[in-house]
């Protein structure tokens, strides 16, 4: 469904991430995981248009999206909840939401995807006319993936959910990943420092350093080997 090949992405002289070759298939969960500074993030931002490439290519269901904009990248199907959640902290939770869907003509059928939304992240029905900036942290993550499915995408980029939220929450978050993924079938890229718990969920993995994969493999093979374990899964 998603795929990079030979990805380069550059901030002025500095390459972040280098001849990057990534593969999503559909409806399966892979995850990138790798320290601070690896490239994670920046991959994500590249794929979904925030920023531009300068080298290599991008596609989605077979076709280049290498150059389209962020907001054609959505209409196609890509939907990327970024690092920190960036919500609408002035508008209401139901606001946030009808925001996700702000491409959508459909607007009828807001009401069965606000119940199915309601139905994954109960806190949001309890909170929907509370003000987004309110909530807690691991609130606000769970109106960023559901403002990220308002736009029914066919594909769902999550950049560290589990960032600055509760221990006790973190679990939660990512029983409902795997939650959306079994239920809608959709697919997810996912960015995570908690490795762990990523490969947990999802079926391949990428370990990314200085913007190069350098290991990748099924998730439970690479929970299983020996260098992934003393640098990223305390020993």
């Amino acid at each position: 469904m998603l795929e990079t090949k030979n990805l380069n992405v550059a901030y002025g002289s500095i390459t972040a991430v280098r001849n990057l070759s990534i593969s999503v298939p559909k409806g399966g969960i892979v995850t990138l995981i790798g320290a601070n500074g690896a490239g994670k993030s920046t991959t994500l931002r590249a794929i979904s248009g925030i920023l531009p490439s300068s080298g290599g290519s991008i596609f989605f269901e077979g076709e280049d999206i290498t150059r389209l904009p962020p907001h054609l990248i959505v209409a196609r199907g890509l939907s990327h909840v970024p690092e920190g959640r960036m919500i609408f902290p002035n508008l209401t939770v139901r606001e946030n939401l009808e925001m996700g869907g702000y491409r959508r003509r459909d607007r009828r059928a807001f009401g069965k995807d606000f119940e199915y939304i309601f139905s994954i992240f109960p806190r949001l029905k309890e909170r929907q006319r509370q003000i987004a900036g309110t909530l807690s942290g691991g609130e606000q993550q769970m109106l960023a993936i559901g403002r990220a499915l308002m736009a029914k995408p066919k594909c769902l980029m999550l950049d560290e959910p589990s960032l600055g939220i509760a221990p006790i929450l973190v679990r939660t978050i990512f029983e409902k990943i795997g939650e959306i993924n079994r239920t809608l079938g959709l697919t997810v890229l996912l960015v995570e420092q908690n490795a762990n718990l990523a490969l947990k969920i999802s079926q391949r993995g990428y370990v990314l350093e200085t913007g190069s994969v350098i290991l990748e493999d099924a998730s439970e093979a690479l929970r299983a080997n020996a260098r992934v374990r003393e640098s990223y899964l305390g020993g």
